[in-house]
């Protein structure tokens, strides 16, 4: 008996092994990605290359594959820090650093970090993370921040708008009329002499409170202006490249943006129209919005037995306000669920936590998108990403949980019940200071890109390519500069 069992232990484990190497046949895309999970980056980009020498891939099998050798460089590039290099820049923003504290950090997970090839590498905002995660070392800042002017211009700006509304009995309100440059600028590496570069600059598209768009001027010109509702709005421009010299995209560009504010009241609010077509592309999963076990069982410790729309929106709000940490992210084409990434680490950047609240509330069948472009606030001017929600009978209205975890957790130089205000204000309200861009995430260009995207869920930063080979974001430049001008009938 005991022979019959080893007979057939031995004969399972052949199969096994036969199996897992059918496996590693069938499937050499999944080991690539166990290999990189594992730290193995050559033994990866070795899988894919030879994946690649296949002349008889399809062509979208083939883009696929070209995608995640690139994302491995990608990788790469947003961990530059060594064990050494890290603590060098630690000690010049960070007080009487001691090594041994430095060390207590290491130990403690303070540092986003990856196994790369043997080595140990850091996020690049490892230190600027730091002061995020940890705001009781703004103490020991070099050089010394202090926000307390900003804060105080944020409660104002919410104070005003909120006012107005409540005055005219309606959420737009305080129009703005600003003048916008972006200028985009691929470096001289970026592409070879006598080729031309194609480039996509972000532009606002038209919302309730967002129009009157006006291109101003542009170098070169533009070849094709998006539609005023396109949910990824930009201009289609395209250089050639001169010897040794960068290749410089610029526009100048005039619109108007209003504050919102809105003041929903849970018992007027009723469910969306299950039916409603337009609103059901935006109830369901989608890249990034993926209702796992673990999002359903966070949905159901911070919703419960609620069933009020408004008040369950508000709930899932709330809970990223005072349990999630700001953080600057990796490129968002390297995660391949950012929302549960959001949820998993903690911590994540505005975008990250808009998709964090778009999915919970669509788990609770709340329509919900994305919404993104530029905060062009006074002295806090960035990249930003927010959110919508769709609330019967006010319809879609902002929501910005990234401010929401600002005003509870960084304005701490405001009283408890000013740091409340502005996050309530963010719960359907909006200032003036935005330039928006995006309706919605992981969105096609036109004329679609003919290679691979630099940031394949956002658009803020611009895009370019030249023939079919992407130009990534190391290779180019990009400011936005703007002015508030006199406002004019539209």
């Amino acid at each position: 008996m005991n022979r019959m069992k080893k007979a057939l232990s031995l004969l399972f484990c052949l199969w096994w092994l036969s199996g897992a190497h059918c496996f590693g046949q069938l499937f050499p895309q999944a080991r690539a990605n166990r290999l990189e999970l594992q730290g193995h980056f050559r033994e990866a980009t070795d899988t894919l290359n030879e994946l690649l020498r296949d002349k008889s891939l399809p062509a979208d099998e083939r883009k696929n594959l070209e995608f995640e050798l690139d994302r491995l460089d990608r990788i790469k590039k947003d961990f530059p820090f060594t064990r050494e290099t890290l603590f060098a820049a630690l000690k010049k923003s960070v007080r009487d650093i001691l090594p041994e504290e430095y060390e207590q950090w290491l130990k403690e997970g303070r540092f986003d970090s990856r196994e790369i090839d043997g080595v140990r590498y850091f996020v690049d905002p490892s230190v600027s993370n730091l002061f995020f995660r940890y705001p009781e070392l703004n103490t020991r800042r070099l050089p010394p921040k202090d926000f307390a002017a900003l804060h105080k211009s944020y409660l104002e700006t919410c104070k005003a708008i909120k006012e107005a509304a409540l005055a005219e009995k309606k959420p737009y309100v305080l129009p703005k009329r600003f003048q916008v440059t972006m200028t985009v600028t691929a470096d001289a590496a970026a592409a070879p002499a006598g080729e031309t570069i194609s480039a996509w600059l972000p532009i606002p598209r038209d919302y309730p409170f967002q129009s009157g768009f006006e291109l101003v001027s542009a170098s070169p010109s533009v070849k094709r202006t998006d539609g005023a509702s396109s949910p990824i709005r930009s201009v289609f421009m395209e250089a050639p490249v001169q010897k040794d010299k960068p290749t410089e995209f610029a526009i100048t560009y005039r619109y108007t943006m209003n504050g919102v504010c809105f003041d929903p009241k849970p018992g007027e609010v009723r469910p969306g129209d299950p039916q409603d077509a337009a609103l059901k592309e935006f109830t369901g999963e989608a890249p990034h919005v993926v209702f796992t076990p673990e999002m359903r069982a966070l949905s159901q410790k911070i919703v419960g037995g609620e069933t009020n729309p408004c008040v369950i929106a508000k709930k899932c709000f709330d809970w990223i306000s005072d349990n999630i940490k700001y953080s600057y992210a990796i490129e968002y084409s390297t995660i391949r669920n950012i929302s549960d990434y959001c949820r998993t680490k903690g911590y994540g950047d505005c975008g990250q936590e808009a998709l964090l609240f778009i999915t919970l509330c669509r788990l609770n069948g709340i329509p919900a998108r994305w919404q993104s472009g530029w905060n062009t606030y006074p002295g806090a001017k960035s990249i930003h990403d927010w959110s919508e929600v769709y609330m019967a009978p006010y319809g879609w209205m902002p929501v910005d949980p990234y401010m929401g975890i600002y005003a509870m957790r960084y304005c701490t130089d405001l009283k408890p019940e000013q740091q409340r205000y502005i996050r309530d204000f963010y719960f359907g309200g909006l200032d003036q200071y935005r330039m928006i861009a995006n309706a919605n995430h992981n969105q096609t260009l036109t004329p679609a890109k003919k290679s691979m995207r630099s940031d394949n869920v956002d658009f803020q930063r611009g895009e370019l390519e030249c023939g079919e080979h992407n130009i990534y974001f190391d290779h180019y430049s990009y400011s936005l500069t703007l002015d508030e001008v006199k406002m004019t009938a539209e």
